[in-house]
């Protein structure tokens, strides 16, 4: 039995799948297996068998944040669709707060959205990102002044050797746009679910400053397919700021191009390759360090086969 057809018996699977058609910016290469669990029982189940076929293993989450290689992904790559949220129970019993626990596949901002309306607040700052709840563990996300880290209490995370395990919080070295997973630290480990604790505030409050979020976003932020913002903010200094700064505004390499709207975004104008990206991005780099004397360190992560080297 192939590991496809073995990874088919527990959910839904593909061989050679176009990663391109499930990445934001719209570029990748095929997925050598892509796997779409609808629950975190059969996720864990895909992570298992993929483990013990020797298979390397990527989690896609939403595909935002994310640049992938022209020649794909080899072993698995997993879109998880595991989408339950619970019922909000008190978190404890001397702080006015509310638990929450998120699949790692759920939207991130649907789930902003549809707890701030209901008015629990703290995650309504999260109404525009792009990405899933494992990926906002992940890469600590964070907009308009806040961040997962802030509300994260506990999460679940699956590994061979001790198949599903609670990490609190505080082990998982969040800081900006990073955590142990960025660093390194949590190789062939896989989020399953999040723990979050919000407060009690005005639902009629919270849609007002969501609507508000939405109204800045759209005015400040590019509209054509993009990854996010694809370079972390230096400390003294904005990214956006650096690149149009070396004159990177609107420059364009194939069909990959920084934004004349917000020149922190690179967007897919039409055909972009991951080449083109790699080229762009490597461009930019060069100038704001040879300009400035600063290194632009990546948000957006580069993955898979094919990035023109």
């Amino acid at each position: 039995m192939t590991l496809a057809s073995a990874l088919q018996r527990i959910a839904p699977t593909r061989e050679g799948e176009v990663l391109s058609r499930h990445t934001t910016i719209g570029i990748g290469g095929p997925a050598d297996v892509y796997v779409m669990p609808e629950t975190t029982a059969q996720l864990a189940e895909v992570l298992r068998v993929s483990h013990d076929e020797g298979a390397p293993v990527f989690m896609l989450g939403s595909g935002s944040n994310i640049v992938i290689g022209d020649r794909g992904m080899r072993g698995v790559t997993i879109e998880s669709k595991a989408q339950a949220l619970s019922e909000p129970k008190a978190f404890r019993s001397n702080e006015e707060r509310f638990l929450f626990r998120a699949d790692g596949g759920c939207s991130f901002a649907a789930v902003s959205r549809q707890l701030s309306f209901a008015g629990y607040k703290g995650l309504e700052w999260a109404c525009g990102i792009p990405g899933t709840i494992g990926g906002a563990v992940v890469y600590n996300a964070g907009a308009y002044g806040g961040c997962l880290g802030d509300v994260l209490q506990r999460v679940g995370v699956w590994s061979a050797e001790e198949g599903e395990h609670v990490y609190e919080a505080a082990e998982l070295g969040l800081v900006y746009r990073a955590s142990d997973f960025t660093r390194g630290l949590m190789t062939g480990k896989a989020v399953l679910w999040a723990e979050f604790a919000l407060w009690p505030g005005d639902a009629m409050e919270l849609r007002a400053r969501i609507a508000d979020y939405d109204g800045r976003r759209l005015k400040a932020q590019p509209r054509g397919r993009n990854a996010g913002s694809f370079f972390k903010n230096p400390p003294e200094h904005p990214a956006w700021k650096l690149i149009d700064g070396v004159g990177m505004r609107g420059y364009q390499i194939g069909g990959a191009q920084f934004s004349e709207k917000h020149c922190n975004f690179l967007i897919n104008t039409g055909g972009a390759t991951a080449a083109d990206v790699a080229a762009l991005k490597a461009e930019a780099q060069r100038r704001v360090r040879n300009q400035f004397g600063v290194e632009l360190e990546n948000e957006v992560t580069l993955v898979g086969e094919g990035f023109g080297n």
